[in-house]
């Protein structure tokens, strides 16, 4: 079962360098642990392009490292509380990705104004304001986990975001669509716009539609074979 979830959380972080979301060594995915104890997320000083099932860890809710090498991440309580306070959630993704960054310090309503932005729109995504610091403590992960809600995303003004799913698939999915919404919203500022997008009732279908589980599963797969072609070359 470990040799596994490893395997999928290593290939996560793939699917996300593929789709060009890295940050150097930060930002990071997680996978609730099959067995419940913890999560299983890359250790601290590797990159996503650097991640294998071996430079996995292993974080129980208190902070220790169960399994793997090497140190946990300090904001690992943006996963383990969002967990806690989350039992449908099986992956979380924050990242620091630039067009959703920008794009949360505008504190306009992200719009429908593309497929992209619809999962996250409740009628608007959340946004974590308590601060734009390190998630470090069990209190500042479970006050993101409050503002998080039910909802598949939160923009953290001067942080980044996080996402979640019930899935790897699924929350790698969001990210990338995350990024790409804020990225379509600011594109579409800078002229002007936008004086178009879906309405609630049409959010709420396309949310049934366009983005049921078997849309975010191709997507991912794609992301995974992009990620496969690009180390044989």
């Amino acid at each position: 079962m470990t040799e596994q979830i490893t395997l999928d959380v290593a290939q996560a972080y793939g699917a996300l360098v593929s789709a060009g979301q890295t940050d150097m060594v930060w930002g990071h995915v997680s996978a609730r642990d099959p067995e419940g104890r913890g999560v299983w997320m890359k250790a601290a000083p590797w990159g996503f392009e650097e991640v294998t099932p071996e430079r996995l860890v292993l974080v129980s809710p208190e902070g220790e490292v169960l399994a793997g090498e090497g140190r946990r991440h300090i904001e690992y309580p943006i996963h383990t509380q969002i967990m806690e306070a989350r039992p449908d959630v099986g992956a979380v993704v924050h990242s620091h990705a630039p067009a959703a960054s920008v794009f949360a310090s505008l504190d306009l309503p992200l719009r429908a104004i593309s497929h992209d932005a619809v999962p996250f729109l409740t009628p608007d995504i959340p946004r974590y304001t308590d601060s734009g610091n390190l998630v470090r403590d069990d209190h500042m992960g479970a006050r993101l986990a409050e503002t998080l809600g039910d909802a598949a995303g939160a923009l953290m003004p001067a942080h980044g975001f996080v996402v979640v799913g019930e899935s790897l698939a699924v929350a790698v999915l969001r990210a990338v669509l995350l990024e790409r919404a804020c990225r379509n919203h600011l594109q579409a500022l800078a002229v002007g716009g936008p004086a178009r997008w879906s309405d609630d009732a049409e959010v709420t279908a396309k949310r049934e539609l366009v983005w049921a589980t078997s849309q975010y599963d191709a997507g991912y797969e794609y992301l995974l074979r992009r990620a496969a072609a690009a180390d044989r070359r």
